[in-house]
């Protein structure tokens, strides 16, 4: 039965990682910059664009369906000629290191953890690293394949589905390695609610606010969500100037007295030698 199992799980893996047609990132980031502003420890969320993204964004009703853990140059590991810099958990692969190329094409968020100290970072970095090689839980497969029917799932039980399947502690989905790498030394990721002090919460939402904190619950969307983490934009950290744009007025078929809508174009050149 079991291994009937893992053959149906590898068939619906397959399935549901077939990238959708027509994805298009609004906002794709600049791999430079982006390799430039991580450091070991961040969280960087991905907007997916396979079947399995789509059930998860719905479930969390977020646009992040993924989550990797940046831990720098992972010495003996190479792709194309760049390093693996990021540990995830891949539905088909298992928990594996990637390089940051992988994304280059995604919409991305990074998240870091504030204040944390080095030698957390590290035992962080470290935890999810020994991790590597293990096997997504088949059964966590089978289980989201029952969402991809079109049934209206009310919003109370939405969170709750996302804890599907064994639960073996040797096999992970991506968001549940990260979240047990950060409690793992103790540092939160969504805040402690105390029920007796809140007033207009209803009792739902407090059975719902403490029962998350468990890290099989937790989604790549927490961390988006969390008190506890920075939000970094590349663009931004690495010196934004809004002075150096070109903005150039497009005028086609704009009538008389109508605004013209200015577009931002690529950043002015370097003055010519001897300018």
């Amino acid at each position: 039965m079991e291994e009937a199992r893992g053959w149906l799980g590898r068939r619906i893996a397959d399935f549901l990682t077939k990238e959708l047609d027509g994805y298009s990132p609004s906002a794709p980031p600049d791999p430079e910059a982006l390799a430039r502003v991580l450091q070991p420890g961040d969280v960087l969320l991905v907007e997916g664009n396979t079947r399995i993204a789509s059930i998860i964004k719905y479930m969390t009703q977020s646009t992040w369906s993924h989550a990797a853990l940046y831990v720098g140059d992972i010495p003996g590991t190479e792709s194309e000629g760049e390093a693996h810099t990021l540990i995830e958990a891949d539905v088909k692969l298992g928990i594996v290191s990637v390089p940051l190329a992988k994304y280059e094409h995604a919409h991305v968020r990074i998240c870091r953890p504030v204040a944390m100290t080095p030698k957390d970072r590290a035992e962080v970095v470290r935890f999810v690293t020994s991790r590597i090689g293990q096997r997504y839980d088949m059964k966590n497969v089978v289980d989201l394949a029952r969402y991809l029917l079109p049934l209206p799932i009310p919003a109370r039980f939405r969170r709750r589905m996302i804890a599907v399947g064994s639960g073996e502690p040797t096999r992970a989905i991506c968001s549940t390695l990260i979240a047990e790498a950060f409690q793992h030394v103790r540092y939160p990721i969504l805040p402690r609610i105390d029920t007796n002090k809140r007033r207009g919460i209803t009792h739902y939402a407090r059975a719902e606010l403490i029962h998350i904190r468990h890290h099989s619950l937790y989604a790549p969307r927490d961390f988006d969500i969390s008190p506890y983490f920075a939000i970094l934009k590349p663009t931004i950290e690495m010196g934004f100037d809004y002075k150096r744009f070109i903005w150039r007025d497009d005028s086609t078929g704009a009538g008389a007295g109508e605004r013209q809508v200015g577009r931002i174009g690529m950043p002015d050149p370097p003055p010519a030698p001897g300018s």
